[in-house]
């Protein structure tokens, strides 16, 4: 496919953002639908994708909910199959669900660490096999990103299972990458650092959060608004020749000393 006269357009396309129920996943199901996707928001909480594609829809665009838990493979193949039937052919991914368990690794809990491990990485690899299971089926291809994290990159206490989880997502990209490649698949990953959202806002304010801005190159934390053009970047043809690669958007978070 050559250039377009639109490359970050998404117009007419279908997207999937799975953990769409609140923070980055809902803030990406918008700012996909903005630029023309027909989204599909998944998570577990009905009531909450409800208000979100009621929001997108008032907005100007189109959105499905869609009830899915990523760790149970028959609840995604039926959320992805019931997608394909209301929207149309998946052509973006964004694997977004996750969840995490702060403890001192040596007080975790083989429940915590299955939890996390079951979310973030098996459910991630669930979504983007059946996803692409029915891109290779139909052979239009499309593009799979996943939700990394810098934790997946560098070292921090008290989130094992979650860092481990994040650095696996980030390898299993790669390799998926590889390998389905010649489906017209790409496969990348966004890995953000420390994001402001409703969820961290307080611990970003308190002193342990400002020690760990301190040591950010821009001194401060990032706005949701600026995972868009990376994100942008990856979904549409803009970002067609760019594939197993591991985009970080962290103010120089993870490089600095």
């Amino acid at each position: 496919m050559g250039p377009t006269e639109h490359p970050f357009s998404l117009e007419g396309r279908v997207a999937l953002v799975t953990g769409a129920s609140s923070g980055l996943g809902a803030h990406f199901a918008q700012v996909l639908a903005k630029a023309g996707a027909k989204v599909a928001v998944a998570a577990r909480r009905e009531d909450r994708l409800i208000a979100l594609a009621a929001q997108i829809q008032k907005d100007g665009g189109r959105a499905l909910p869609v009830v899915m838990d990523v760790s149970d493979a028959a609840s995604v193949d039926h959320g992805v199959t019931e997608i394909e039937t209301e929207l149309g052919p998946i052509a973006i991914l964004v694997n977004n669900a996750g969840i995490a368990s702060t403890a001192p690794a040596l007080d975790m809990t083989e429940r915590d660490w299955d939890a996390v491990i079951g979310t973030d990485l098996k459910g991630a690899w669930l979504v983007a096999q059946s996803t692409a299971r029915h891109m290779v089926k139909l052979g239009h291809g499309g593009s799979i990103i996943n939700i990394g994290s810098i934790l997946g990159l560098q070292a921090a206490a008290q989130v094992p299972a979650y860092s481990a989880a994040k650095a696996a997502l980030h390898q299993l990209t790669r390799a998926l990458a590889v390998e389905w490649a010649r489906h017209g698949i790409r496969v990348n990953a966004l890995a953000p650092g420390y994001i402001q959202t409703d969820l961290n806002k307080e611990f970003l304010a308190s002193s342990a959060g400002a020690a760990i801005l301190k040591r950010n190159p821009l001194r401060r934390a990032g706005q949701l608004y600026e995972l868009d053009g990376a994100l942008l970047l990856l979904a549409s043809e803009a970002g067609s020749y760019i594939n197993g690669a591991i985009l970080v958007v962290d103010g120089g978070q993870s490089i600095a000393i």
